[in-house]
């Protein structure tokens, strides 16, 4: 055993990121570093100064930094929230760099001028849940800093914060919109985060349009908006209606904020840029809660043809997002311990295991669909992915369908149901029935490789190969990483 004393103390805590960076950096990387670093040496780096602050260290957008007293750590966070306020005055919403921070005050580890521990993990999340703007405290600084700082405070209410064992109560600093000075009158409406659905749940943000043409306005938001429709089609994802994305348009928000507003788990962004006859789109999307980027493709076309372009990348999109968002659920769920699976992670869990396409995985897939029947009978995807063991299996065609039909009319408008019936009905030799599920499916969502491949099976079982071949294709197209086609 090592005699060597861990160094502790106790401090008050303050983190920094600036929201929305990413999207600020794909607009003007050049640009927005320049204004990062003028307004860090400025504003951010001068007040902590004046404060006593200690810079711990930054991480780009991010910053960390250690303060004697809570009173010293408030009044530079709302100092520097005044003086960016000021900064913004003549910025468009679109390119303002706003600061979001949090602070808390707990014991620390010190290690080489390094910081460690729960005082700064909170820090960190609180950070996260602040608006752009504003500050956000933990319980125990609102204790240190009550009275002694002229400013309002906001009661959130306990919060759950990622990696933080028990839900923490927060407070929010009140600053007066636009001017970034603090406010005395305690605000009554508490925007609590709304809870996330059972299943996927995306918001596609207004894109924007980043060229000098405002024609292109209508043609952004014409892409947002048939992304929203095609992903609506999939019943495997919730999908926020237009109205509510489109609340956003104009405004400097950061995903973080947009996934507690919308109670999403995912936020799909993007902007547009044209030049002469070209234009070029970019999306991203990004796992709200951490703000990790999931997909992220760019796509440059000819304008020659505007709505054929933007029906290409509008399909592109969709059918790029959906594989992504199912194996981001699939590695969220394999993180978990089976026991405190639900259903919907026992089925991801499923999927993964379905995926490595071995009697091994096969075995394990089955258990872990089971394991979602179990815990919600009603759940249709447990019954297509128990189904899909059986296709797999010996002697088992008759529970295989029975498994597909329950799931059908478990939920009707699932194409992924439809499909998995399709084949169900194909493996007894009953072609025709097959292939009404498979066309079903199709018209229920367009854009389901599952569904072009089971027809592309039925089509080609049926003595008609070139037709099959054609939709097996369609399939490869939507989904070339799927093993088992």
């Amino acid at each position: 055993m090592t005699d060597e004393r861990v160094a502790r103390r106790l401090a008050a805590v303050l983190a920094a990121d600036v929201a929305g960076y990413s999207r600020l950096m794909g607009g003007d990387e050049e640009g927005t570093l320049a204004r990062l670093k003028a307004v860090r040496k400025a504003i951010v780096d001068f007040k902590i100064e004046q404060h006593r602050g200690r810079i711990v260290k930054t991480t780009g957008d991010g910053l960390l930094v250690e303060f004697a007293s809570a009173v010293d750590a408030a009044r530079c966070a709302l100092e520097v929230q005044s003086g960016m306020a000021e900064q913004n005055a003549g910025v468009p919403q679109d390119k303002r760099i706003e600061f979001r921070i949090g602070i808390h005050v707990g014991d620390i580890i010190i290690d080489d001028n390094d910081i460690f521990g729960d005082g700064v993990n909170i820090a960190a999340r609180l950070e996260g849940i602040a608006e752009p703007g504003g500050i956000c405290i933990s319980d125990d600084a609102h204790r240190q800093i009550r009275g002694k700082v002229d400013i309002g405070f906001s009661d959130m209410g306990p919060q759950t914060l990622k990696n933080i064992t028990e839900p923490m109560r927060a407070w929010r600093l009140l600053m007066d919109a636009g001017s970034g000075t603090p406010s005395a009158k305690p605000s009554l409406e508490v925007a609590q985060p709304l809870a996330l659905p059972d299943k996927p749940s995306i918001a596609v943000l207004p894109f924007q349009n980043m060229s000098v043409d405002p024609e292109q306005e209508f043609f952004a938001d014409g892409i947002a908006e048939d992304i929203i429709t095609a992903l609506s089609r999939y019943s495997s994802l919730f999908v926020i209606a237009r109205d509510s994305c489109f609340s956003f348009k104009g405004r400097a928000v950061d995903v973080k904020q947009v996934g507690r507003e919308l109670g999403v788990r995912y936020v799909l962004e993007g902007s547009l840029r044209k030049s002469g006859n070209r234009v070029r789109v970019t999306a991203q999307l990004v796992e709200a809660e951490t703000g990790n980027h999931v997909w992220a493709e760019r796509y440059d076309r000819d304008l020659a043809e505007i709505f054929s372009v933007q029906d290409e990348i509008t399909q592109a999109t969709t059918i790029a997002i959906a594989p992504a968002i199912a194996e981001a659920e699939q590695q969220r769920a394999m993180r978990k311990p089976p026991a405190s699976l639900d259903a919907w992670g026992a089925y991801q869990r499923g999927m993964w295991h379905l995926g490595k396409a071995s009697a091994g995985d096969d075995d394990l897939a089955g258990k872990f669909f089971q394991q979602a029947i179990d815990l919600d009978p009603m759940f249709a995807g447990g019954y297509i992915g128990l189904s899909a063991v059986l296709s797999r299996a010996k002697g088992t065609q008759i529970r295989e369908e029975e498994l597909a039909r329950r799931a059908v009319a478990l939920d009707s408008g699932n194409a992924e149901a439809h499909s998995r019936l399709a084949l169900a009905l194909n493996a007894r030799g009953d072609h025709q029935g097959a292939r009404a599920q498979a066309e079903r499916a199709l018209e229920l969502c367009p854009n389901l490789a599952a569904a072009h491949g089971a027809l592309g099976v039925i089509l080609a079982y049926s003595g008609r190969p070139k037709e099959g071949l054609a939709a097996l294709e369609t399939c490869i197209r939507l989904d070339p990483r799927d093993p088992p086609w």
